[in-house]
């Protein structure tokens, strides 16, 4: 089934929103990564349950409260009317702020993992030769953990894309703004378009399943590079 210019608009706006969001989150989820990975405070286990949160929570009841948050009487939507952004909700940059707090544990949990594996010793010795911190991080620890990044990025990109109960809540259903894959998805089936929604599903199917074969195609070559 040939697709509608419809569909093609929210395959352009899925692939705009998963990619700003899947760059946000990596600059966002670094840090955030790199102190729960290194740090001995007894905040990390409180800071590393909200960011996994968005895993066990379900979709539309993050929605909710991001959607209250953002709304007229939320804390957040009063301080976006005081600097004159207006509101959020139903907005692409709403879109945006969820998407980032929805994806961001499958952003920081590879790259955390990644740093945790990689020890000490490499930091140690980047002291010994007296390098600076930040250039320790930029040639010594960003390389080692190349493989984590690289899962992150896949899965942030993949799971905004698919994401559809925080994009209902938050973004609705506007044509070129905030209707996605997944929301055309079910105008289709509401339509009973069963075809047209059969060729969008289709779609991400396959995506998905590349995703899938990414993702073990990098565990494969990690753990033939860690027997060597």
């Amino acid at each position: 089934m040939e697709l509608t210019p419809e569909d093609w608009s929210a395959v352009r706006l899925t692939l705009e929103l998963s990619t700003l969001v899947t760059v946000l989150l990596l600059i966002i989820g670094t840090p955030i990564a790199w102190w729960l990975a290194r740090t001995r405070s007894r905040l990390r286990g409180v800071i590393g349950a909200v960011v996994s949160l968005p895993i066990v929570l379900p979709p539309t009841v993050l929605g909710f409260y991001l959607l209250v948050l953002m709304g007229p009487q939320g804390a957040v939507g009063r301080f976006t009317e005081a600097l004159g952004l207006g509101r959020l909700p139903f907005t692409f940059t709403g879109l945006v702020v969820a998407s980032i707090i929805y994806s961001l544990p499958f952003v920081v949990q590879p790259i955390q993992n990644a740093f945790m594996a990689m020890g000490d010793r490499p930091l140690e010795v980047a002291a010994t030769l007296r390098a600076s911190p930040l250039a320790t991080f930029f040639t010594v620890t960003l390389p080692l953990a190349r493989p984590g990044f690289i899962t992150a990025a896949i899965l942030g990109f993949a799971h905004t894309v698919g994401e559809f109960g925080v994009v209902l809540m938050i973004g609705g259903n506007i044509p070129d703004k905030t209707r996605v894959i997944s929301m055309q998805i079910y105008n289709h089936v509401e339509a009973m378009e069963y075809g047209q929604a059969h060729g969008l599903a289709a779609g991400l199917l396959a995506f998905s399943f590349i995703v899938l074969l990414g993702l073990y195609a990098i565990g494969g070559r990690n753990a033939l590079g860690g027997s060597r």
